[in-house]
């Protein structure tokens, strides 16, 4: 059996819903009935646990990302350099979750009501998001690298212009990735529900997609992550601090890798099959579809992760936290310096002697596969 359609840039918000278990439907308007295809069994409860799992992402992102953005912007005076990362990554991450509750109650309901607009619009909003905040994660690794660098002038490279064009670049070439979304996602009519979903996948997209928002992004973050590691090891007297930066920096890639490897797994099967012309057997492309579901949710859980590896992990916002909203801080307490961050400036200090290292403050994609197989060659 051939898997005849692939949606995957957009397979994580798609409707995965019943129609696939419709021997009748012609679900995506190819003319096909149940005859073609390899009918697909529905996850159990999926609908309610999906819808679940959707609202809680949204409310924990929601909350978690608006409180870093509010936080950032009454420091604004005093913002590091990698705080504009920071900032435009909570950003894109509120705008995605804001998104989700169409798209659990369409889970829950079983069909798309929110017109051809929203659609379109939820969807370009999930692949913005899933190519900027990438984009801004590799953004502030690189910064990171170059801080750490003794061989780089990162007073000259990390200036805040800089900064700001680099997150204004990203945002650009995200609004760009995303447009086929605006082209191609359409709402259709099934029966008396509406499916929101891209009715002209194309193969060289996903894997455009895929390499542009998952393998390049990963093999610079990886870089720049080792390199600092190295030279953190390269250093005999590390201090309490910069074992704390370390162990926050696997967190960092540990989440990035476990949100987006699994999803990504799937979308690079399903693509070599559809390039390879591969014949799938039924239960293979049952389990590929299954695991496209599950690992998009694990991937949209990457916008609650970040506000808590990003700022809740970093000591300097967590006491600006507590004192400026909660009160918890006394009025002269002096803030500690951050283990996760630090400025451009302190790049001299940390390597300012060969002898002793001075420890400063470190650092629904739409998702749709509705995958299915044809029993004839297509």
């Amino acid at each position: 059996m051939k898997i005849a359609e692939l949606v995957t840039e957009l397979a994580m918000t798609k409707n995965w819903s019943r129609d696939l278990e419709s021997s009748t439907v012609d679900f995506f308007g190819l003319g096909l009935t149940d005859d073609d295809f390899c009918l697909i069994e529905k996850l159990p409860f999926a609908s309610v646990f999906i819808s679940v799992i959707y609202f809680m992402i949204f409310f924990i992102g929601f909350f978690g990302n608006l409180f870093v953005v509010l936080v950032m912007v009454q420091k604004r005076g005093n913002q590091r350099l990698v705080d504009n990362f920071v900032l435009n990554l909570a950003i894109a991450d509120l705008v995605f979750v804001c998104t989700l509750p169409f798209w659990a109650l369409t889970e829950a309901f079983d069909s798309w009501w929110f017109g051809e607009e929203l659609c379109k619009f939820s969807s370009y909003a999930i692949s913005v998001n899933r190519c900027s905040s990438i984009l801004f994660l590799m953004g502030m690794s690189v910064e990171r690298f170059l801080v750490m660098n003794k061989h780089w002038d990162s007073r000259s490279l990390g200036t805040k212009r800089n900064t700001n064009i680099t997150c204004s670049c990203i945002w650009v070439f995200s609004f760009l990735l995303g447009i086929p979304s605006l082209l191609y996602r359409k709402l259709i009519s099934v029966g008396d529900r509406f499916a929101c979903q891209d009715v002209e996948p194309s193969i060289i997209y996903t894997f455009t997609v895929l390499c542009l928002t998952f393998l390049l992004p990963l093999g610079v973050i990886l870089f720049c992550y080792c390199s600092i590691f190295s030279m953190l090891q390269s250093h005999v007297n590390v201090g309490r601090k910069a074992n704390h930066a370390l162990k926050i920096i696997f967190v960092i890639i540990g989440a990035f890798i476990c949100c987006w490897l699994p999803f990504n797994t799937f979308t690079a099967v399903i693509t070599y099959g559809m390039v390879q012309n591969i014949d799938f057997p039924c239960e293979a492309v049952k389990a590929l579809r299954r695991g496209v579901i599950i690992s998009a949710c694990l991937a949209f859980t990457n916008s609650c992760i970040n506000p808590i590896i990003y700022a809740f992990m970093d000591q300097q916002f967590r006491q600006k936290v507590l004192k400026n909203f909660l009160g918890l801080c006394h009025p002269k307490e002096k803030a500690q310096n951050s283990t996760l961050f630090f400025s451009s400036t302190e790049s001299s200090l940390l390597f300012s002697s060969k002898k002793r290292f001075i420890p400063a403050t470190t650092v629904p994609i739409s998702s749709g596969t509705d995958l299915y197989a044809s029993k004839r060659q297509i």
